[in-house]
């Protein structure tokens, strides 16, 4: 009944946006200025339509308040949200400066709706791409309320340039933009929050400038953080299948598997998982059925779904809900990892 699925493309026009997902991804999104395409939702703002197999033309929303646990797992049946949402993101144009806020500011002054927390895997850079990674060290609320006022928020930015493979962490709080050249897979919480504080003096699509957000943008800034740095993560030797362990918190674990050959998953999964195609493409064989999975698009496997197989010359990120200890820990300390090595990587967000 349960199998790996595919869901129809749910695509986003921007301003910042432009037709390199149509032409990398064999995409066919409708729109001149194409920003995102929503891999993986189940978000009022976007649905993700099963496009095979049984369930065909059902939402996922729809197949988790039916199967919750089959999809899911028996840790997360309970979830009245789905937690995640998967995307691919192409800036043509930089987008705005902005930040998002955690659970606990969300709930308060956003209606019950959840934070975001978010990462990045870049795909493409143009050379010399920048992206905006945190506030300068020693930036104080003041300075940076006061350059906002006078104009002066770019001398407030810490910019770092970026190539293909790069990955970045990006917590509720941590100021942040998207630089102009840059295509890149995002795993965040289920939330569309967005605070802007600077959007380059632009108009919107609409010939009228985006909305600012200053003040809660103001609220929910990490001023003290200090550890905005590229992601390295941490690597397991499977023969044919080789296991960076990149990111583990409260919300999602992402890891990526470069695989040349074979590579099986044994048992119950426990959870569902999702399979980002970033490089190449495979085939997923389930029960005797293949699945292929090409570069740019996304597979979700249910929880209830018990072992398979993944062939191919390709790179995949593994996105789910972790157990943190049983999933990310463990499996590093079993390869002679140490705690202060793991602890790079792992974080408890708190809401």
């Amino acid at each position: 009944m349960f199998y790996p699925m595919f869901f129809k493309p749910i695509y986003k026009e921007n301003v910042w946006g432009g037709i390199k997902l149509n032409q990398l991804y064999n995409r066919k999104s409708p729109y001149e200025y194409t920003g995102e395409n929503w891999d993986v939702a189940a978000h009022e703002k976007g649905m993700s339509i099963i496009e095979n197999g049984e369930f065909e033309e059902k939402t996922l929303k729809e197949i988790m308040e039916k199967y919750p646990q089959e999809i899911l797992g028996e840790e997360l049946k309970d979830m009245e949200k789905f937690p995640l949402l998967i995307k691919l993101i192409h800036a043509e144009e930089n987008l705005s400066v902005q930040v998002h806020p955690n659970d606990r500011y969300a709930m308060l002054y956003e209606n019950g709706q959840l934070g975001k927390c978010e990462m990045w895997y870049v795909l493409h850079a143009k050379e010399g791409a920048k992206l905006v990674f945190g506030i300068k060290d020693g930036s104080t609320k003041e300075d940076f309320k006061k350059a906002i006022e006078k104009g002066q928020v770019k001398e407030y930015l810490k910019e770092i340039e970026v190539r293909r493979g790069d990955v970045l962490n990006i917590p509720a709080g941590r100021l942040h933009a998207i630089g102009a050249g840059i295509i890149l897979v995002e795993v965040q919480q289920n939330s569309d929050l967005v605070y802007r504080v600077y959007d380059w003096g632009r108009l919107g699509l609409d010939g009228k400038p985006r909305e600012l957000h200053v003040e809660k943008a103001l609220d929910v800034i990490n001023f003290k953080e200090d550890n905005s740095h590229k992601v390295q993560g941490l690597s397991i030797d499977l023969g044919e299948a080789k296991i960076k362990y990149l990111i583990a918190n409260s919300y999602f674990a992402v890891e990526e598997i470069i695989l040349k050959g074979s590579y099986v998953i044994k048992g119950y999964s426990k959870k569902f998982i999702i399979y980002t195609c970033i490089e190449g493409e495979c085939t997923i064989i389930y029960k005797g059925e293949k699945y292929l999975l090409e570069m740019g698009r996304s597979v979700f496997m249910p929880a209830i779904l018990e072992e398979w197989e993944i062939e191919g010359d390709v790179t995949l990120l593994k996105s789910y809900v972790p157990n943190i200890y049983e999933d990310f820990i463990t499996p590093l300390k079993n390869f002679g990892y140490s705690d202060e090595e793991i602890n790079r990587y792992v974080s408890i967000e708190h809401m």
